[in-house]
């Protein structure tokens, strides 16, 4: 087994960078601004060949239990709890604060091991303020640079009995090396990266913690409380085996004219990049406030990636009238988003969980469309018989267009290609004549579909 690392400390004292040195990612968002990650993030992480789940934390504050600020400690030390070792960082160029010496003293009352790490050591700029760290009693402040990358091999020497600890608890070696999966890896034994996405305090958060069953994810009345995409594993009983999801919970989503602070540009670019590395993705909405502007906007970017979209209507415990509002969302699907129909709709609540079983099922069905693959023979079937009913138009000239040949060499969204000697003059109207009907005959209801043409080469032309 692998062991876990937490890296606490005061907000701002680099932990979000050392968290991206150690995963070899830019995963959280770091900034100069105090306070910007507010729930715990996880990411596989090590050093060398030493391997290791390492867990971000939110700055250690004091304040109120009932505080967002009191709420963000309570996920710190939960971190704590499922940590093997705890990193205190501190800013060895600041030196000590009186808040550093607070925690400090909780940390040594508690039951996880500390190791005291100096950052923004580089240059020996803070050997003063690693100095003063003595007088924490945890030890000797290692020297550190997340920046910069310096310290990795104290670092490295200082988690290497809980390396041990792990491979004994493991009877293993303690070290896992990295493997590469393979492409040919059946996708149903792949982890399912699923996005929940949406306008600020529309219940993301809340529909993560219920999903999963624990307080993972930090909620509250303040909208935007999160800032960075965190990612949840989550494993769930499915046809008889155990299915693996990746839940992503991301930022709320607003209208760029009402994005002015530089960190909710941050968190919203990391929500589109989220977006874009998923592969089923829950647009969230407010039962009061159905598929405004703005989540329009949202889904049509979705479907431009070519992502699989479901709508999930959170809050509907407190809808007045329910069949309007299901009228009102099925009107503006067909109306608004015509470039994919069929789109699945779940009506649930985070709060009470009622319907919240039905969104599982609802996920993987899409998935299982967006991955759906048609033999090449049935498909070229289906076009003639479909041409047959509704032929090309006219083209240049005079004469018909005709379509030879059609191939899906893609799924994820699924892709296909038709071949004709004049591709290039079906309109624009033709084409959407042969995606519905793919969608209509195929079932490829609610994923995005692809569908290009391609100049047929003519095996009379002269060559040059």
């Amino acid at each position: 087994m692998t062991f876990t690392v937490a890296i606490v400390g005061r907000p701002n004292v680099g932990k979000s960078t050392l968290f991206n040195r150690l995963v070899g990612k830019r995963l959280a968002i770091v900034d100069d601004t105090p306070g910007v990650t507010r729930d715990r993030r996880e990411g596989d992480g090590g050093i060398g060949n030493m391997k290791f789940r390492v867990i971000d934390t939110a700055g250690l504050e004091d304040a109120d239990d009932t505080s967002l600020e009191g709420r963000m400690r309570r996920q710190t030390e939960q971190a704590l709890a499922d940590a093997h070792v705890a990193l205190f960082l501190f800013d060895a160029r600041a030196g000590i604060t009186p808040i550093d010496e607070h925690f400090a003293g909780w940390l040594r009352v508690g039951k996880t091991p500390v190791i005291l790490v100096a950052n923004k050591c580089e240059g020996r700029g803070g050997e003063a303020g690693r100095m003063e760290a003595f007088a924490l009693g945890m030890g000797e402040p290692l020297p550190f640079s997340a920046e910069h990358g310096e310290g990795l091999s104290e670092l490295y020497d200082a988690l290497l009995e809980y390396a041990d600890a792990a491979a004994l608890e493991d009877d293993g070696d303690g070290f896992v090396d990295s493997g590469i999966e393979s492409d040919d890896a059946l996708i149903d034994e792949r982890p399912l990266q699923l996005a929940i996405v949406g306008r600020p305090n529309v219940g993301k958060s809340t529909l993560v913690n219920r999903l999963i069953g624990e307080d993972r994810m930090l909620t509250g009345p303040e909208p935007g409380i999160t800032r960075d995409s965190i990612t949840v594993a989550w494993t769930v009983p499915w046809q008889g085996r155990e299915r693996e999801i990746r839940l992503v919970d991301t930022a709320g989503l607003r209208r760029k004219a009402r994005v002015a602070e530089k960190l909710e540009t941050l968190s919203a670019l990391d929500t589109l990049n989220t977006i874009r590395f998923a592969q089923v993705v829950a647009l969230v909405l407010d039962a009061g406030q159905l598929l405004e502007k703005q989540d329009l906007t949202i889904a049509r970017q979705v479907i431009e990636e070519g992502r699989a979209l479901i709508i999930v209507v959170n809050k509907w415990d407190a809808a007045e009238d329910r069949q309007k509002v299901m009228n009102q969302i099925s009107d503006r699907l067909q109306t608004s988003l015509t470039q994919v129909r069929g789109i699945n709709v779940v009506f649930l609540s985070a709060l009470t969980g009622r319907g919240v079983d039905k969104l599982l099922p609802a996920v993987l069905e899409t998935f299982q469309i967006w991955n759906s693959r048609i033999p090449t023979g049935e498909l070229n079937r289906w076009l003639e018989a479909t041409t047959d009913a509704h032929p090309p138009p006219m083209g240049r000239g005079g004469r018909r267009i005709r379509i030879n040949y059609i191939t899906q060499p893609n799924t994820r969204p699924p892709s296909f290609v038709f071949f004709s000697s004049r591709a290039e003059e079906l309109p624009e109207s033709y084409l959407r004549y042969l995606s519905n009907a793919l969608r209509d005959d195929f079932g490829l209801d609610g994923t995005p579909l692809r569908l290009h043409g391609k100049k047929a080469k003519n095996p009379y032309a002269k060559e040059n």
